[in-house]
């Protein structure tokens, strides 16, 4: 429920993500857009000016070990409390508790991991607490904290979003637990800069992952003499993957998608699915392909089945939901909907010859008939003047010109007749035509 005691005890059998539990901000790896030099973070921290707040994040990027490193350095009295675990009879204790060291003016900083999970009522049991400033308040979640905290509780908490650790920052992490007493530094470890960023690259910014990783690697190293030696095969065998391996900023991370891409585009899904399941189990994000989905249900079939955009944001969001290794039935399904639905490359031509004419005339007016007039002078200008609103129509259609001038009669959408396209491009030759039937008549 609640932990209270030394901040940083180590012992040689714990993990080694806690053994390497970074001390203080100079240990701390990546939050540089928070922690680097003179960012709001940091000077709120060295100025001893913390004060309520919400880390937002994914797992592994170090929100618990932030908030003691603030604990330790503002000298509070730091309590460790669980949102799965506690309920209001717990919360109170805490909170009479931190009203006494309050008295006797002394700080304490309530750590709720995963504050989220607490219901309205838990919630709203800190406020009288943050409010009076017994307690600094220091929530954690892997959740929009805008829908998982209430509004009350939320308006008095700053929120800081901690974000993914980068492959090199992790990198570097590992390469100091390979040389750091507190971690591997008194044995000898041979292990190569490249196996250490394949670990990073697997980790997928989780710091805790990627030490875990690295450490069950070093455990079942071979021995060379009075070297323990980490191998590609070791690290295959340990994050079970065998040959896959890749960089995932490298030239076989772009061939990759790449042959997703085409295979979709070329109505293949056997080949689309292996690519699939190549990047996937390999230790690709499954949110960077899901993105890549996205765009090629726009891309490459757009109006012939409106459906599939909808299933690939769907399958985006599962896969933000769930992740690995749960998501790739669902990118499974989207990337065979892909691979057979009818194509049409419509919209993206759309898009390009309209964008090679916006930045050709960028200072084409708007036309005042479709201008905004919120204020009496702009209506004395003609803002508006003129304007149709179609659904005062019978045939809820007018003749209105929404081009600039100089761009009037220009047409980018040529829909094709592929899938449901052929409704839309005859659709559109309806409305053309009474267009210019009805343009006669003015």
């Amino acid at each position: 429920m609640l932990e209270q005691g030394t901040i940083f005890e180590k012992t040689d059998s714990e993990p080694l993500a806690a053994r390497l539990r970074p001390r203080n901000l100079e240990e701390f790896y990546g939050q540089k857009h928070l922690l680097g030099e003179g960012k709001v973070l940091r000077r709120l921290i060295e100025e001893d000016k913390v004060s309520s707040m919400i880390f937002w994040g994914p797992p592994g990027v170090g929100k618990t070990t932030l908030a003691r490193i603030i604990a330790n350095r503002t000298k509070a009295k730091f309590i460790d409390f669980s949102a799965v675990t506690s309920g209001i009879k717990e919360i109170k204790q805490v909170m009479e508790e931190a009203e006494k060291n309050r008295r006797f003016g002394e700080k304490t900083i309530l750590f709720v991991d995963e504050i989220h999970r607490f219901n309205k009522a838990q919630q709203d049991a800190f406020l009288p607490y943050v409010e009076r400033g017994s307690i600094i308040l220091i929530g954690a979640t892997t959740e929009n904290p805008s829908f998982e905290v209430n509004g009350a509780l939320l308006s008095r908490c700053k929120v800081f979003v901690l974000q993914a650790l980068k492959t090199e920052e992790l990198t570097e992490l590992l390469r100091h637990a390979v040389e750091d007493e507190r971690g591997f530094g008194r044995q000898k470890v041979e292990i190569s800069d490249d196996l250490l960023a394949t670990i990073a690259n697997f980790a997928n910014g989780d710091a805790r992952s990627a030490l875990s990783t690295l450490e069950m690697a070093i455990l079942n190293g071979d021995l060379e003499g009075n070297a323990t030696v980490v191998t590609k095969e070791t690290i295959e065998q340990i994050t079970s993957k065998k040959s896959l391996l890749y960089d995932k900023t490298g030239e076989e991370h772009y061939n990759l998608i790449s042959a997703l891409h085409k295979s979709m585009r070329n109505s293949d899904p056997d080949a689309a699915v292996y690519w699939l399941a190549r990047m996937l189990e390999a230790g690709e994000d499954p949110i960077y392909i899901a993105r890549r989905v996205t765009r090629f249900a726009s891309e490459d079939i757009g109006l012939a089945d409106p459906r599939a955009l909808e299933i690939a944001v769907a399958a985006f969001e599962a896969c933000r939901l769930i992740g690995m290794p749960e998501c790739s039935v669902h990118l499974t399904e989207a990337v065979i909907y892909m691979s057979v639905t009818p194509k049409s490359n419509a919209c993206d031509v759309a898009y390009m010859r309209a964008k090679e004419d916006a930045l050709r005339m960028l200072a084409e007016p708007v036309p005042l008939v479709i201008r905004n007039a919120p204020t009496k002078l702009m209506k004395e200008l003609g803002y508006g003047k003129g304007y149709e609103y179609a659904h005062d129509f019978e045939d809820k259609l007018t003749t209105m010109q929404c081009l600039p001038d100089s761009l009037a009669g220009k047409e980018y959408y040529t829909p094709t007749e592929e899938g449901s396209e052929i409704r839309f491009k005859t659709r559109l030759e309806e409305i053309k035509a009474w267009k210019k039937e009805h343009s006669k008549k003015k």
